[in-house]
């Protein structure tokens, strides 16, 4: 299967399908690095030449760095010029208020030499706290740190849209938002879509698998009462559950699987392809530890779902309870149950 590409900004091209990194992170379990780097070929090979990864990933830059020289050492310069590295800056919580261009610069140069970049591809800012107003100051220290050739694009992370319509408005042209998006959770239809509509600027979505959970390995299972070995499966339970509880999820799989066996595909790749037809979508991030799922990834690629596809789709869609709000304000709740399962505080200059 081919990949598909996109101009994320005038001459910055992606692949559509990206490789996330937050599996690799230390929090997940034990992870080989030896063959997390050795799988990293396997996806540039496939065409996915974009890896998402950030600040606070525990480890996950260092990985990508010696994949780069690795990939420079036995490919050459131009096949690194082609891998595409996005990460992000996350001041913690803790610092919001006393963050200045300092700390911002010190934790772009500590990205800088994890990766071993002269500059990094695209940096996607997130702020925690509305409350301490200034993320268009930082923003614009970001957009400070592109023009002296630190960074190549920056875009943003979880923000609702009349905070991330206020960095546009300090001057701040976001390349990106990376939001979360799925067949289970629509909230950047609610208004995040319409900022991307009048400002161009496009979306990276995460959480289009959600976790695993729309494959056909939970097809047909019953609730799931402990997860708390996997934090991301007990962070989408908690979306399945304003979806609209697990019936309807079910309904949503079958109705998925249905539309994958017409076409000779996995029910995952019917989920991404839902999300990648969506309006203002870039790409979609898929975490993985390995390559192990890589192929089964790629056919969303070989198809496309037509009238009747998305009709089905549409049947279970109609009875969807939530998640509602504008993108991400859910999460911001840290008193809430998807604010609680989050951690602040990871990051160090």
């Amino acid at each position: 299967m081919t990949v598909e590409r996109f101009e994320l900004a005038p001459g910055y091209e992606i692949s559509r399908l990206l490789r996330g990194g937050w599996q690799l992170a230390g929090g997940h379990g034990p992870v080989d690095a030896a063959r997390a780097v050795d799988d990293m070929f396997a996806f540039v090979d496939a065409g996915v030449t974009v890896f998402d990864c950030a600040d606070i990933y525990t480890g996950v830059e260092e990985l990508i760095g010696e994949f780069r020289r690795r990939l420079l050492r036995e490919r050459g310069a131009a096949a690194l010029a082609a891998l595409k590295v996005h990460t992000k800056f996350v001041p913690d919580w803790d610092d919001l208020a006393t963050c200045d261009a300092a700390y911002v610069r010190a934790i772009v140069e500590r990205s800088l030499t994890r990766l071993g970049a002269e500059r990094l591809d695209l940096v996607q800012f997130h702020w925690w706290n509305y409350a301490v107003p200034r993320h268009a100051e930082i923003a614009c220290v970001l957009a400070d740190l592109a023009r002296e050739g630190k960074i190549d694009q920056v875009g943003a992370t979880n923000f609702d849209t009349p905070h991330a319509q206020a960095m546009f408005d300090a001057g701040v042209k976001l390349a990106s938002m990376q939001v979360q998006y799925s067949l289970l959770d629509a909230r950047p239809e609610t208004a995040l879509a319409g900022l991307c509509a009048r400002t161009g600027m496009k979306l990276l979505c995460y959480g289009t698998l959600a976790g695993g959970f729309l494959s056909k390995a939970w097809l047909g299972k019953p609730e799931p009462s402990d997860l708390s070995h996997n934090r991301s499966l007990v962070k989408y339970k908690l979306v399945i559950d304003d979806f609209g509880g697990w019936d309807l999820f079910q309904e949503l799989l079958a109705a998925c699987q249905t539309t994958g066996d017409k076409h000779g595909v996995s029910l995952a790749c019917v989920a991404g392809r839902w999300t990648l037809d969506r309006p203002h979508v870039a790409g979609i991030i898929v975490g993985a530890r390995y390559a192990a799922h890589l192929a089964d990834n790629l056919g969303m690629f070989g198809f496309a779902l037509d009238a009747q596809d998305r009709a089905r789709i549409d049947a279970v869609l109609a009875s969807r309870k939530g998640p509602l709000g504008d993108t991400y304000t859910l999460e911001r709740d840290k008193e809430g149950r998807h604010g609680r399962i989050m951690k602040y505080n990871l990051n160090k200059p």
